[in-house]
């Protein structure tokens, strides 16, 4: 998860936001409208047909408010509702209303199918509207679809586009659309323009946005002619806690299913608390209890109980955001709390299994973690009660092998049997399958071979895992050493396109940049060839546009505008679309090359280049918009329209001549790192984020915004030494507005996790 930045760079990073939204291409362009006349009344009458059968499906929590929300759509007049498995939860009520308002209780889960993520709900109703199932295995490529569905709560939503492929996606058969896909949208159906359902969808792409992806209606078909009907009476029991072994305290929903807890949502008690307390009675002092416990996010917490009431009061033992934590609970508000004691522990494994155990003896509690004893205490404040299982917050959390007893065995795996284990598979081939005899050599340890063998391949994993982040830091910084070798070079000898294909190359090291170089150069060649030798500057500079924009195609992104596609200069060349700024960068350089003046113009929020010939006037183009001309005036009106509101319009007016004036080749490549960490931040690729931001501290080491940043990553990505090595460079800069004395005490804490 993403934190705030400090305090201390606070100033910085409100000048570095506003930078951001003023000098960002991404934010200004709109998709164009195009002439919709002749597709919009076919798509208002379907959808107005359609959504009579169109339905939200939701669930409710033990509490009584909406838990989920999905859609679905009628698929028999007798009360028979399609929608995706996952809409529909595990063991609740589920209700069904119609764009009319009316709303029926789910009377039985008609027919279910996990694999494909399919359910179909039975509700008392008769002659109700249904909707024409197709055949998808007939829908084609580009061919044009409809979805009717419920997204981020927004009910009763049409949205149109096409049919991009199909593809089988995790093992299920796909219709891949390109439509922007939100939650509340799963369920819904997907519909040709003769208005037959050929889809129903189910899921975005976490990849690329205006794309969702449709489990096909042929999968639904099976299940409604052999159906496995349950009743809700019998649906709202699966997955519950057996009440003869356990008792739920502030709601929550705590399932059992195969020996295993798990519990989600929010508990009722102060501070998300929910507690699963053991029916069995507690044995005498001295006795322990155990279980092995994991959750996330990390920053929620999950663990053991005992000595508790059944209410309010009750000692806990659980990790917390890393640290592990022993807590009186004297009741309902987080000021009759007491934290006893909070540790760090080397023994403790962050998301992912952790065995925790509390002996609790006369006079003292002790608590461990994976058989390492990490709190020991007095405390005395409670003496009886209930044990079992705890949550908090928005945790999500599994637990397994839950007991009490006198004196517990640790079922981790000795020393022993780990390196036996271990020294075994250490010759393991790694071109072939293990030979029986080593199966055989290893099954005298049990269960333990199992759990050491997947413990040894997941650390082999992660180490694997670092080479690759390795191998990628590597890459990333032999080109940031060339981006630095070509800076370094003197303003008549820099190559800008060099440059711009090396910040390509950055997240990509198959880009070969001197075969980009040598494309141009081609290009270059091939404009050539149309000019005659004493062509004046206008007419080169009208054959790079005609043989630019009319012969090649190159054209500004309009449908995907974001994608990170339109800021790799690679791609632009080979794709023939970008941002303002790629193209412009492009276009700058074979003028260039055909010795004629372009200048960069980074006008706010969109880029644009100005012809500068020896002879006559300069004038502004929109390489964006293929090379139309652009009037002063009216970049001065864009400047302003950007500027109202962020600054006053006195100190608009004075900024309008320096937007205007030519962008340097450092300041063009820092706005096109600019747009790329806007879009790795909105993927939360944190990564991505810091290779950007390195690579932007190489082309303007002593850039206060970009080293406050990566201060923040570094610290959100647990890069601490690095993070205080960026700390101690901004305390010997000491920048105008940064307190001093915060700074410091960011270093402090930083330093003493490091000892931790």
């Amino acid at each position: 998860m993403f934190r705030p930045i400090h305090a201390a760079f606070s100033l910085l990073l409100i000048s570095s936001l506003f930078h951001q939204s003023v000098f960002a291409d991404e934010t200004d362009v709109k998709s164009p409208a195009g002439d919709a006349s002749d597709m919009e009344p076919t798509v208002a009458a379907l959808a107005e047909r359609a959504l009579k059968s169109v339905v939200v499906v939701s669930f409710s929590g033990r509490d009584g408010k909406q838990q989920g929300l999905g859609t679905g759509f009628v698929v028999s007049a007798d009360g028979l509702i399609a929608t995706n498995l996952h809409v529909i939860g595990e063991a609740r009520p589920i209700d069904v209303q119609f764009a009319d308002g009316r709303t029926f209780a789910a009377t039985a889960i008609h027919a279910t199918e996990k694999s494909m993520d399919l359910a179909v709900l039975k509700i008392d109703a008769t002659d109700l509207p249904v909707l024409e199932l197709g055949d998808s295995d007939a829908l084609k490529q580009g061919e044009q679809v409809i979805a009717l569905g419920n997204p981020l709560g927004l009910r009763h939503s049409v949205v149109s586009g096409v049919v991009s492929e199909k593809r089988e996606l995790e093992g299920k058969p796909m219709i891949q659309v390109a439509i922007p896909i939100e939650r509340g949208n799963s369920g819904g159906p997907l519909l040709d323009m003769q208005g037959r359902v050929h889809g129903i969808v189910t899921l975005k792409s976490q990849v690329t946005r205006n794309l969702g992806f449709a489990v096909v209606v042929n999968a639904l078909k099976p299940l409604l002619e052999k159906p496995n009907p349950i009743p809700m009476s019998r649906w709202t029991t699966i997955g519950t806690i057996d009440k003869r072994e356990w008792t739920t305290v502030f709601g929550a929903r705590w399932r059992q299913r195969a020996g295993r807890i798990s519990v989600d949502e929010t508990g009722s008690g102060f501070g998300g608390r929910s507690l699963c307390l053991s029916t069995m009675e507690s044995p005498e002092v001295p006795f322990e209890i155990a279980a092995s416990v994991r959750f996330s996010p990390e920053e929620g917490a999950a663990g053991l109980v005992f000595h508790s009431d059944g209410k309010d009061k009750h000692y806990g033992f659980y990790p917390s955001n890393g640290r592990l934590r022993l807590t009186r609970f004297n009741g309902s508000s987080v000021y009759q709390w007491k934290v006893l004691q909070e540790v760090p522990h080397k023994a403790y494994v962050p998301n992912d299994w952790n065995d925790l155990k509390v002996r609790i003896e006369a006079e003292r509690i002790l608590c461990y973690v994976n058989d390492e004893l990490v709190i020991e205490s007095t405390d005395s404040g409670l003496t009886s009660g209930a044990v079992g299982l705890c949550k908090f917050r928005n945790t999500e959390g599994e637990f397994r092998r839950f007991r009490v007893g006198k004196d517990l065995n640790s079922e981790r795996p000795s020393e022993e049997i780990i390196s036996r284990i271990t020294e075994a598979v250490a010759s393991l081939p790694a071109d072939r399958p293990a030979a029986p005899a080593l199966v055989e050599k290893l099954l005298p340890d049990g269960t333990s071979t199992s759990e050491v063998l997947r413990r040894e391949a997941k650390l082999l994993e992660q180490r694997a895992q670092r080479m690759r982040e390795l191998a990628v830091a590597v890459h990333a910084r032999r080109t940031q050493q060339e981006l630095a070798d070509e800076l370094a070079k003197k303003p008549k000898d820099f190559d800008l396109l060099r440059a711009a294909l090396l910040l390509s190359r950055i997240d990509n090291e198959e880009v070969d940049v001197d075969v980009y170089l040598e494309e141009v150069d081609q290009l270059v060649a091939d404009i050539k060839d149309e000019v005659p030798d004493d062509a004046s500057e206008k007419d080169r500079l009208a054959t790079l546009d005609r043989f630019l924009f009319e012969q090649l195609g190159f054209h500004g992104s309009r449908t995907n505008y974001y994608h990170r596609s339109n800021s790799y200069l690679n791609e632009v060349i080979d794709d023939r679309e970008g941002l303002p700024i790629t193209l412009s960068v492009l276009y700058m350089e074979l003028a260039r090359r055909l010795d004629l003046k372009v200048v960069g113009v980074g006008l706010p929020g969109h880029f644009v280049v100005r012809f500068e010939p020896q002879e006559g006037e300069s004038k502004l183009i929109d390489v964006f918009e293929n090379a139309e001309p652009l009037t002063i005036e009216t970049a001065r009106t864009m400047i302003r329209v950007r500027l109202n509101g962020q600054v006053d319009k006195e100190e608009a007016e004075q900024l309008i001549e320096t937007f205007l004036e030519a962008s340097p080749p450092k300041a063009i490549l820092l706005r096109m790192l600019s747009n790329l960490r806007g879009v790795a931040e909105e993927d939360r690729d944190l990564d991505s984020i810091l290779r950007y931001l390195d690579t932007a501290l190489v082309i303007e080491p002593d850039s206060l915004e970009s080293r406050a940043r990566r201060i923040d990553m570094r610290i959100r990505s647990g890069r601490i030494p690095e993070a205080l090595i960026d700390i101690d460079w901004m305390l010997d800069k000491r920048p105008e507005g940064m307190d001093v004395n915060q700074v410091l005490q960011l270093r402090a804490n930083l330093e003493a996790r490091l000892q931790q």
